[in-house]
């Protein structure tokens, strides 16, 4: 999804792609945290406003805020590294 959204070719499903990546990466982190978290007040609400937050349609949804501040800077400093070792693993398989 992170190599579409960062390809030269733009289309309507970079918006969905770009909200696809988030919530990967936000439920990856939750799988981590949820065991501590659930116990908060609210947090299920919180998580709910968090994700429509992310699906809003305006410029400024959670999506595109996450993707440019924190998912694309740590992609394009790790994308190399990433791709070396999935490519050694498809040579080995």
């Amino acid at each position: 999804s992170i190599k579409a959204i960062e390809s030269s070719s733009k289309e309507d499903d970079t918006i969905w792609l770009t909200y696809w990546v988030v919530y990967g990466v936000f439920s990856l982190a939750e799988s981590f945290s949820d065991l501590f978290l659930y116990w908060f007040p609210f947090y299920y609400l919180g998580k709910c406003l968090f994700l429509v937050w992310c699906m809003a349609p305006v410029s400024w949804n959670g999506s595109q805020v996450l993707y440019q501040n924190l998912v694309r800077p740590c992609f394009l400093k790790h994308h190399q590294a990433v791709d070396n070792v999935l490519g050694n693993l498809g040579t080995k398989a």
